[in-house]
């Protein structure tokens, strides 16, 4: 089954290459779908795909890489939409 996470992370997680280890796992996992830094310092990421795929990315992103110190995670279960070709980092954020 295809599902859709929409994932806010707080804590120590920009500066920490969390965005490029996040792409390299959703690229390892076949998930698409996008990842950014928010202005009030947290990480926003929506992935889409299979349900075993996506839940292990969002388990990823509960620990984040080396460096991260991850205090908290909102995750949002939405309808998949298919709409991703691939994965990408988004560098601005748009309201």
């Amino acid at each position: 089954m295809k599902v859709r996470a929409h994932i806010f992370i707080s804590g120590r997680v920009q500066g920490v290459f969390f965005r490029s280890e996040t792409k390299r796992e959703a690229k390892k996992r076949s998930v698409g779908g996008w990842v950014r830094n928010l202005p009030d310092d947290r990480v926003e990421a929506v992935f889409e795909g299979e349900e075993k795929s996506v839940k292990e990315l969002v388990d990823f992103c509960r620990r984040g890489p080396p460096g991260a110190r991850v205090a908290g995670m909102d995750v949002l279960w939405e309808n998949y939409t298919g709409e991703f070709r691939g994965f990408e980092i988004r560098h601005e954020y748009r309201f």
